[in-house]
């Protein structure tokens, strides 16, 4: 079983964290069946970028993003070349280190 070390969050994660990931399911679906609220305003269906995380440790061992992926992407807070949204980003064998950026796009939540 691979592991995600979260890095510490002021809000998602305060202390970062280090669970047990299932292989198969997406960072986020692992995140938040280890009680890490990242946001997922789409509910996991890449229709947004809530979820978009920073892979700083593992990132080459994800498959690649698709073109819808990378769309959303381009529209993300904070993107970096190891962004990824964490609803499409699927957990292998290898540990991965993530960052929650510090904030979203999120018209919903900023009650706009």
């Amino acid at each position: 079983m691979s592991k995600i070390t979260v890095l510490p969050h002021v809000d998602v994660c305060p202390e970062g964290a280090v669970i047990e990931a299932i292989a198969g399911k997406s960072i986020c679906r692992n995140l938040l069946d280890n009680h890490i609220e990242i946001e997922h305003a789409c509910e996991l269906s890449c229709a947004c970028t809530t979820c978009h995380v920073i892979v700083r440790v593992g990132f080459e061992t994800l498959a690649p993003s698709d073109d819808n992926e990378d769309d959303l992407l381009d529209r993300a807070w904070g993107l970096s070349a190891n962004s990824r949204l964490s609803c499409q980003a699927i957990v292998g064998a290898a540990d991965l280190t993530i960052e929650i950026p510090r904030y979203t796009i999120n018209h919903a939540k900023e009650e706009h």
